[in-house]
């Protein structure tokens, strides 16, 4: 197996993803090979600050322009084909590996995506799938910012490519999905959320209803679908809970000398545990992660891309697509 790493992509860029791809190296098996993307001359000067064993598994492939977050994502694939992105992509549209991962614009990798890859047959919105930590096992919450438009069909499409993710990679043999709403009732909600809640509740799925938010952290569902406007809001917000947990907690620690144990709580709370979220829908393996991930997300995020590959989940997508049961709305609307 053959995963390409974007080397231009997280804030302390090489450094973050060179030490992430040997923690990965480590835990994979001897036919697993890194290709770093990115500029030649850095990635070779960080390499060499690292001992490992792994070396001969490591490819580079020099590709030095790197995608900022406010440049245009519609224009990168032409305009930045020498970006680390559009290279990685590249790599894996020519058969050159099997999955790309990066911590850079999260819109230039969709686009890329998108315009190289392509989406599969009979998807039509692609979208970003995010676990969501909970009281039980993570929560699959798409989409997470891909789609901030959609239609009914849109959001049963969702459901079905969470379901199949929850299944290859989450080892969820029935997922659960719910429809986020403001209400548990299948009257509440606008018109997006009434209409979904009828296509899914028709659907052979294993629906359970609307879900509201504070019901999500006590893992109500498997599978959580919204539009990406909604779930983007919920994401960020997630994001800062653990910031936010871990400084109340050490605060009252220091207060009165109390002694916890919070290493679990920290584990649970850590979206660097989670690794990076998968643009489902596209003919290819392509995982975003944060801009601020340490080694340790860079390092999940390369073995859910793994997971992804090894269990084929983007067969198995377009094999339950090509039964029809997904082709609710022409593809693109």
């Amino acid at each position: 197996m053959r995963i390409a790493l974007d080397c231009l992509g997280t804030d302390e860029a090489p450094a973050s993803e060179i030490a992430g791809a040997i923690l990965a190296l480590d835990e994979q098996s001897d036919d697993f090979t890194l290709v770093l993307v990115g500029d030649q001359e850095s990635i070779g000067k960080g390499l060499s600050r690292i001992e490992t064993s792994s070396r001969e598994r490591l490819e580079v492939v020099h590709a030095p322009d790197r995608i900022l977050a406010y440049d245009s994502p519609a224009q990168t694939v032409r305009r930045r084909p020498d970006s680390s992105i559009v290279a990685g992509i590249r790599l894996q549209k020519e058969g050159e590996v099997d999955a790309f991962v990066s911590a850079g614009s999260t819109g230039a990798v969709m686009a890329a995506s998108l315009i190289l890859l392509r989406p599969l047959p009979g998807v039509a919105r692609p979208a970003i799938g995010t676990l969501l930590p909970t009281l039980r096992k993570p929560t699959l919450m798409l989409d997470a910012g891909a789609n901030v438009d959609c239609k009914p069909h849109h959001l049963l499409q969702f459901a079905h490519l969470g379901t199949i993710y929850a299944q290859d990679l989450m080892s969820v043999e029935e997922p659960r999905v719910g429809l986020l709403n403001i209400g548990e009732e299948p009257v509440k909600g606008n018109e997006l959320s009434l209409e979904a809640h009828t296509l899914l509740k028709r659907s052979h799925l294993h629906f359970v209803g609307n879900v509201e938010g504070r019901e999500i952290i006590k893992g109500a569902c498997d599978v959580l679908v919204c539009d990406g406007f909604v779930g983007n809001v919920l994401l960020k917000f997630y994001e800062s809970v653990a910031e936010v947990t871990t400084h109340l907690l050490t605060r009252e620690m220091k207060r009165d000398g109390t002694r916890m144990d919070l290493e679990e709580i920290f584990r649970v709370l850590d979206y660097a545990e989670y690794g990076g979220a998968p643009l489902l829908g596209v003919n290819g393996v392509s995982i975003v992660c944060h801009g601020h991930s340490p080694p340790k997300a860079i390092q999940k995020a390369i073995s859910v891309a793994s997971q992804a590959v090894r269990s084929d989940m983007v067969g198995h997508i377009t094999k339950e697509l090509s039964h029809g049961t997904y082709q609710l709305g022409p593809r693109g609307s």
